[in-house]
């Protein structure tokens, strides 16, 4: 496995780990990204002892108040993409555009919690446009379920999404012209970051990868970005690569600052899920807003 088909595959075990989803829907994930059904048992197992859960589902409670506020509504569009496809994203102006942010989904695609977190750069000053990275597939909303959203990002080569981001970076700035620009993402969109970075993208001025997994020999000396990475003190499966990402950022001589916030666990930004912690995600975003300012005057 890659490392990005590990995370996912990971991803779906600790979900049900944490009681999040049954086993039943668990293995029919797995099965999708092409892991046997013993193979899968076997991680099923292997996460429940890792996290000490039972698999049973977990209990969710109403969203509380999303960090930043009230977003600005976001308009579905369509750009140019490599070798003549087009993309998909969701497109939030900025009245007075500070910067302009690409912001990257998690495994599930690009849903509405992401749109809300664009919104929300929106109206703190930075124009945001938040990528489809299924737009090959036809888009997130064309696969039906979360399970499907998963399987097709694990099949699509990392090259791909590379392009992709780059396509994207290209639309920002034909739309916030002489602005510059940065990147965020969350969980697999954090991982997609750390990608982007590795792949010596010059645009960025700065970069906010929150909780993702780092690519394997991962080397950013090509890149500009300086990078606030963000991680949960209980997401130990993540945390693991933690010191990987500062040795790759000192060796690449890049500006950056690594936060890990007591307490919180993976996803603990997503105000949707039940991982969400409201005071950790509300000092997280409020570091982003101050280093985007640092870095993108």
């Amino acid at each position: 496995m890659t490392t990005f088909e590990r995370y996912l595959a990971e991803e779906i075990a600790v979900d049900h780990a944490d009681g999040l989803i049954e086993r039943r829907e668990a293995l029919r994930r797995l099965g999708l990204l092409g892991l046997s059904l013993a193979t899968a048992s076997a991680l099923l197992a292997a996460c429940a002892g890792d996290q000490g859960g039972t698999g049973e589902p977990a209990a969710t409670t109403p969203p509380a108040t999303q960090p930043g506020g009230a977003a600005v509504a976001t308009q579905e569009i369509t750009f140019a993409g490599p070798e003549g496809r087009t993309l998909r994203g969701a497109w939030a102006a900025a009245r007075q555009p500070r910067g302009g942010v690409l912001v990257i989904h998690e495994n599930r695609g690009l849903n509405d919690h992401i749109r809300s977190v664009a919104g929300r750069l929106a109206a703190s000053g930075y124009a945001a446009l938040a990528i489809d990275l299924l737009s090959e597939e036809g888009g997130t909303a064309a696969l039906g379920d979360e399970g499907q959203a998963t399987a097709a990002l694990n099949q699509a080569p990392p090259e791909r999404f590379v392009a992709d981001m780059r396509a994207g970076l290209d639309e920002l700035g034909r739309r916030v012209p002489g602005k510059k620009l940065a990147t965020t993402g969350f969980c697999f969109g954090g991982g997609m970051v750390w990608l982007l970075l590795a792949s010596g993208e010059p645009r960025l001025a700065a970069a906010a990868p929150f909780y993702g997994p780092l690519p394997d020999g991962a080397d950013f000396s090509g890149s500009k970005a300086a990078v606030l990475a963000i991680y949960g003190e209980t997401d130990a499966r993540v945390n693991a690569t933690r010191d990987a990402a500062r040795t790759a950022l000192e060796r690449a001589g890049l500006p950056h600052e690594i936060v890990t916030y007591a307490g919180a666990g993976h996803a603990f930004f997503n105000d949707t899920g039940p991982r969400y912690d409201q005071a950790a995600a509300t000092q997280a975003y409020q570091r982003v807003l101050d280093w985007f300012g640092r870095h993108l005057a």
